[in-house]
């Protein structure tokens, strides 16, 4: 067992000032060695630079001084679980996460969801998934040319978005309903986007899955539930009549301008 007290370990591969551009940093969390140490590997096989917590109280304190570019957490662990550790990030953070979850377990799936991760995987995973799973919310999380961390081809930096009461800023990840904050996530932003782009028109939940997970990663319908229900509960923080997200039953969910 890794000793709980030591916050950062390197593995060979990490050494500072090898590459001119800095490496992506991605802190992987979990009580596990073997799943941290073939991670890790695996990671900085890619080019990634990696951090490594054995149980989440280290690593929230580490994680909100000095984060990352992308956290990867393990549910079941000692002292704080990655539950707890999600909920009290995000109380400050907003972080793109990775959820390790039980195999058989749609419970911790969808609590991780509305709790405010980016996207979850189910053990035992391959890889080769995590891994593409990572690049694709580092590619959402930083979409602006020349951006410290730029992975893919270069894209136009997008214009601010203003509906009604919303304003959007992709290049700064900068959202304001009646001019206060609201913060999301990478993934919560994309679906957010999506709608408002065109208000009153309806998206089906596949569409904003694409818009969401571009990628060709596939997530089921429960997923957009579950970020449109925590959305809504973030807006619902700055304006209790919030209700500028309508579901149509069966169809999807529309952006209602006002």
């Amino acid at each position: 067992m890794m000793s709980e007290s030591t916050p950062d370990l390197a593995f060979p591969g990490t050494q500072p000032g090898e590459p001119a551009a800095r490496a992506m940093q991605i802190a992987l969390v979990d009580d596990d060695r073997n799943i941290l140490t073939t991670v890790s590997i695996a990671l900085q096989s890619e080019g990634f630079a990696t951090r490594l917590y054995s149980d989440g109280e280290t690593a929230l304190k580490a994680l909100l001084d000095n984060p990352p570019d992308l956290a990867v957490f393990d549910i079941k662990m000692p002292k704080m679980d990655g539950m707890e550790l999600l909920r009290r990030l995000r109380e400050h953070s907003p972080l793109p996460v990775i959820f390790l979850t039980s195999k058989d377990d749609e419970s911790d799936e969808e609590a991780g969801l509305e709790l405010g991760a980016d996207d979850y995987i189910a053990k035992p995973f391959s890889l080769r998934l995590l891994i593409a799973r990572i690049r694709a919310i580092l590619r959402r999380a930083d979409p602006v040319p020349g951006g410290e961390g730029q992975i893919g081809p270069p894209e136009a930096a997008q214009a601010c978005l203003t509906r009604g009461r919303l304003f959007m800023d992709p290049a700064r990840h900068h959202v304001t309903w009646d001019d206060l904050p609201v913060c999301l996530t990478v993934t919560e932003f994309l679906i957010l986007e999506a709608l408002a782009v065109r208000p009153g028109v309806i998206k089906s939940r596949n569409q904003l899955m694409d818009a969401a997970y571009p990628d060709d990663v596939f997530v089921d319908d429960r997923t957009v539930d579950s970020h449109i229900k925590r959305m809504r509960r973030k807006f619902r923080m700055v304006d209790p009549e919030f209700g500028a997200i309508d579901t149509l039953y069966g169809a999807g969910y529309s952006f209602t301008d006002g």
